[in-house]
């Protein structure tokens, strides 16, 4: 089988530095070759000693990709009507005010071979985050309108704006800018006069920030609120990996275009493609499936960078140096990724496909918190819940493949009671439907769920959300960890305060 090879990414974004001025022009003239190129050194001196906060760039493995830079004005000086080098000192920023009331953007950009991972979003995504954190009214930025050259001789200004908003003409610029959220408070004439393709008129764009509350930290501040979605989704058999990441890209783009941190799939998720093995005996079959495991991961890899969001990517079977493991994966959107060998493998496993089980079980770092992953079985076992939560998970997701309603079950009930006896959310998903052509998984039962605590800050039946039972859908739902902080000290029943270690204990051996 011929192997797809992928570049590997890490993803990291960060504050601007002095020191990256020789890469950041480089990038600029990429990226702005036709209008003048990069900024000069001492106007990147200026912009960075005046609001450090405000200058913020993405790179890969330590290559600089994309760049946003920021001010704060108070706006009512200049209003709506001023030019791009009146309101931003000609790139000194010597207008920033600190004490504003306004974020103003300056630039974004993206390295022309980046484009495709949606980093613009996510730097956007970024000074929204900024806008909040620092208790500004709004975000204001005056945006290219670099489409409007071809159709100028038949267009105003105000009707291409039209056209765009109805989606009638894309704009590479605009289109982006309303799909972020942003609404045209006006029309700028001879904004920036350099830009020919935008006829020098430009559109000043508006995000009101309506968390316009008190003042928190900026830019990394740890999150309370997570949100999870959890796809419960139909079997069907699939003839290619393409296909298959097709189908799941599907989810994943929804899922995230509801800003969900986490997406969550089922275990054995590539088993639609079972079909493609249906001569062979199942031992043979599953060994077959697992040579598309490191694709489909890979492809999945690149959908958590482009969607911005954590993967955790059910399960898949691996299979090397003639052992074969049940593998769930933890894609984040940093482009980095760690693995959870199933620990408990069920008879059938055993007995059908050879399957052996892992030996190590493993919390994970994430940017909202740490997380474990129990795949099925393992989630009948309390021990390792309660490992993992002395280890600092909050989260455990329990991606799980049942075919018969008592399997499901004991799946459901058992994660339930991991929820309230650790004081933590558990989210769990499986598949339905049927699949014809794939023994040993031939039919399914599933109802997914999320699953909190159970005390007077949770609901009364400690379910967050749970799905329609053997259909195909999400669920998406908010996880307040604070809650977690307050049941742990103040709850009416502290089960892990009120362990008896004296009596006994729970070791990794």
């Amino acid at each position: 089988m011929k192997k797809t090879k992928i570049e590997k990414h890490k993803l990291l974004l960060r504050h601007l530095t002095l020191d990256d001025y020789d890469n950041i022009a480089i990038l600029m003239e990429h990226v702005y070759g036709n209008l003048g190129g990069a900024w000069k050194k001492d106007q990147y001196t200026s912009q960075l000693t005046r609001f450090p906060q405000g200058q913020i760039v993405i790179e890969d493995n330590g290559k600089l990709v994309a760049a946003a830079l920021s001010m704060i004005v108070d706006y009512a000086r200049f209003g709506d009507v001023h030019t791009y080098a009146q309101i931003t000192s000609n790139g000194y920023l010597t207008h920033h005010d600190p004490h504003g009331d306004t974020l103003y953007g300056v630039d974004i950009f993206v390295h022309p071979k980046y484009r495709g991972l949606r980093l613009g979003r996510r730097l956007y995504d970024a000074r929204k985050e900024l806008c909040r954190n620092l208790n500004l009214r709004r975000f204001i930025a005056g945006g290219r309108i670099p489409g409007y050259a071809k159709y100028a001789d038949n267009l105003t200004p105000v009707r291409y704006i039209e056209e765009v908003k109805n989606r009638e003409i894309y704009d590479p610029v605009l289109s982006f800018q309303l799909f972020n959220g942003f609404h045209v408070r006006k029309v700028l004439t001879g904004y920036l006069p350099v830009d020919a393709d935008s006829k020098g008129y430009a559109t000043l764009l508006e995000w009101v920030n309506l968390d316009y509350v008190e003042k928190t930290a900026s830019l990394g501040a740890s999150k309370s609120v997570i949100r999870l979605g959890v796809v419960q989704w139909q079997m069907r058999t699939l003839t290619s990996v393409e296909e298959l990441l097709k189908h799941a890209e599907f989810f994943i783009d929804a899922v995230a275009g509801y800003h969900a941190d986490f997406v969550l799939f089922p275990e054995y998720m590539s088993a639609p493609l079972m079909g493609l093995f249906n001569d062979k005996n199942p031992p043979d079959a599953i060994r077959a499936l697992a040579g598309f495991t490191s694709e489909i991961r890979n492809g999945l890899l690149e959908m958590a960078m482009s969607y911005n969001i954590n993967i955790i990517a059910g399960s898949m079977p691996e299979y090397s140096a003639h052992e074969l493991y049940n593998v769930s994966w933890l894609l984040r959107r940093d482009g980095t990724f760690e693995a959870q060998y199933k620990i408990h493998v069920t008879i059938d496993e055993v007995s059908c496909w050879g399957v052996q089980g892992g030996n190590a079980l493993k919390v994970f770092d994430t940017d909202c918190g740490k997380i474990a992953v129990l795949i099925c079985y393992d989630s009948e076992f309390p021990e390792l819940a309660r490992l993992a939560t002395m280890q600092g998970a909050q989260i455990i997701f329990v991606p799980f493949w049942t075919d018969t309603k008592n399997a499901y079950q004991r799946v459901r009930y058992c994660s339930h009671a991991r929820a309230i006896e650790n004081e933590c959310f558990v989210a769990i998903t499986g598949s339905v439907g049927n699949l014809p052509y794939a023994e040993n998984m031939d039919i399914q039962y599933a109802q997914a769920a999320i699953f909190s605590p159970s005390d007077f800050s949770f609901p009364h039946d400690a379910i967050l959300a749970e799905a329609t039972p053997n259909t195909e859908m999400t669920l998406i739902a908010d996880v307040n960890l604070d809650l977690l902080k307050q049941v742990r000290t103040r709850g009416a029943a502290r089960n892990l305060t009120n362990r008896r270690p004296d009596l006994y204990r729970l070791e990794w051996f």
